[in-house]
């Protein structure tokens, strides 16, 4: 099998002895995972040989721990929640998972209540679905249920996933806004700190489909330390130790590294300018292709 290594310098090694190496899972999605025997509406998955039904879904069941596993799906994201959740609760079920809840945050104050806590320490399993990243860390950033979900993730084997918004709210900085036409040009970007999972990663999903890479080069080149994960639909990313990341789905996942430009006029120019960057690293990786990620693992509390 492929695979791209880098070697790691002494300073990162000692790094990653002084932090918690994450024990849990990250699969990051990016939209229109297939959920039955038939293409997703709208997708190309029909024209593709790479395409197999329930093929992330199913890798997401397999990941979990546990003879009798709790997945928890959570539609915070979605303006139509119950939709949302219901088609999880049924291709999880067809998949053989015998417990899935729904935990639905519509209100911050939930994700602080004994209820919400149970069920995020009981899961071995978590999905967030698609809909507004935006609305996610509104809701969750800063709650108990957050911080008790990054100690899980940091010291135990659970899972979280999370498709389009789900995934596109696992990293910081997080792309929250944005036209695909205009991505070219200076301010038209809009970025917060996401549910930080992962550190000075920026991902975006829909992204071969949407035309995405214009905008995903404009956030690397307001800080080339950020390295941008494109995720192409029904097509992800499994990421193990905070830093190995495993593709899997039908599409590509494209890979803009900025550490190594050498030159950018975006701190130059006004706003609705058209912004440069030189020498930008691109790598389009298919499924069962591996990366891992040229900045060691942050502390994830």
């Amino acid at each position: 099998m492929p695979s791209r290594k880098k070697k790691s310098t002494p300073s990162h090694d000692s790094n990653r002895q002084s932090c918690p190496v994450p024990q849990g899972i990250l699969i990051a999605v990016g939209g229109h995972e297939n959920k039955g025997e038939e293409p997703e509406k709208g997708s190309n998955q029909d024209q593709n040989r790479n395409f197999v039904p329930d093929g992330i879904l199913t890798r997401f069941v397999e990941e979990l721990s546990g003879n009798d596993p709790l997945i928890v799906v959570i539609p915070t994201a979605s303006s139509v929640p119950d939709e949302a959740a219901g088609d999880y609760h049924e291709v999880f079920g067809r998949l053989g998972v015998k417990r899935v809840e729904t935990l639905d945050i519509r209100e911050r104050s939930h994700a602080n209540d004994e209820k919400s806590l149970e069920l995020i320490n009981e899961a071995a399993g978590f999905w967030f679905t698609g809909g507004d990243q935006l609305r996610l860390t509104a809701l969750l950033g800063g709650t108990q249920l957050l911080q008790r979900l990054k100690e899980r993730y940091t010291y135990e084997q659970i899972v979280i996933g999370g498709t389009s918004a789900g995934a596109s709210a696992m990293s910081t900085p997080m792309i929250y806004e944005g036209r695909n036409d205009a991505g070219m040009r200076k301010g038209e970007i809009a970025i917060t700190t996401g549910l930080q999972f992962m550190h000075d990663v920026a991902i975006d999903t829909h992204f071969i489909a949407r035309g995405r890479i214009a905008r995903m080069a404009q956030i690397i080149a307001t800080n080339p330390t950020c390295l941008g994960l494109g995720l192409e639909e029904d097509t992800g990313v499994v990421i193990r130790e905070g830093y190995k990341l495993e593709v899997i789905g039908s599409g590509l996942v494209t890979i803009l590294e900025g550490n190594s430009c050498t030159a950018t006029n975006i701190y130059d120019i006004s706003s609705d300018t058209p912004f440069s960057i030189r020498d930008l690293v691109l790598h389009f990786l298919g499924a069962g292709e591996q990366y891992e990620l040229p900045m060691p693992p942050e502390l994830h509390l």
